[in-house]
């Protein structure tokens, strides 16, 4: 276990690192910044790893560190139309036929990752140390277990894990510019969402470096489950602490 310090962020992040390997046919990692019609970012972005980490071991106890995010495959965009519905839905019902929308779509084709992370906590607990998750996560990886099926940015482009083989390596010739890219949703202690944003971002050498002070500054979001999901939270927990016993 070792302290780590950016500033004013003060959070406990394990020496060690789980990796784990994530495929599918197609993903979109959508840039907040063309509203209108859907274009990924060239690469997984790290809200969409937590997420994915999440899916398989998530615990109350702690948070994922993304630390990179590795690409396996050359980046392949192609485009594609879809039925959305054009306005925001909310807590209201929407009559579907009135609301269907095309829109094309510009997408990712056969992609791969390494995602490495590592146990966060917000305090040192000596009855909750990360070796024990670690074990966890990369038992679970190993069989295939995960409390809901991960997917690659939106639900419907579903995602395959599996542990990271010795022949898996990232592109070394692989080199992008991106700019800016959405880090993650920082939930404040009253559970008010607002989006955290990092800078002069570029994917070298086939890797995606995630270790950048946003990511000290999600150790301390609160993650407030709102109301109506609730039940959710709650069994999920339920089915954590029932598996760990």
């Amino acid at each position: 276990m070792i302290l780590s310090l950016v500033r004013r962020y003060q959070v406990f992040i394990d020496k060690n690192v789980v990796k784990v390997k994530v495929t599918g046919d197609f993903a979109c990692f959508t840039r907040p910044d063309l509203k209108v019609e859907r274009m990924s970012y060239p690469c997984m972005t790290p809200s969409a790893a937590r997420g994915i980490l999440d899916s398989i071991l998530w615990k109350p106890e702690f948070q994922w560190f993304v630390r990179t995010i590795q690409i396996l495959k050359p980046v392949t965009y192609f485009s594609v139309k879809r039925n959305e519905i054009k306005n925001l839905q909310g807590n209201r019902e929407i009559i579907i036929e009135d609301s269907r929308t095309q829109r094309n779509s510009i997408i990712l084709k056969d992609v791969s990752y390494i995602i490495e992370a590592s146990v966060c906590q917000k305090s040192f607990d000596e009855k909750n140390l990360p070796k024990k998750y670690v074990e966890m996560f990369n038992r679970r990886v190993l069989k295939g277990q995960s409390y809901r099926r991960p997917y690659l940015g939106t639900r419907e482009f579903s995602a395959e894990f599996m542990p990271v083989a010795e022949s898996d390596k990232a592109l070394e010739n692989l080199t992008i510019p991106i700019g800016s890219m959405l880090f993650d949703i920082f939930y404040d202690k009253e559970g008010v969402p607002s989006p955290i944003f990092f800078y002069d971002v570029a994917i070298v050498n086939g890797v995606l470096n995630c270790d950048v002070e946003q990511n000290y500054k999600m150790m301390e979001s609160s993650h407030i489950v709102p109301d109506n999901e609730y039940p959710f939270a709650t069994a999920l927990y339920e089915f954590a602490k029932q598996e760990e016993e």
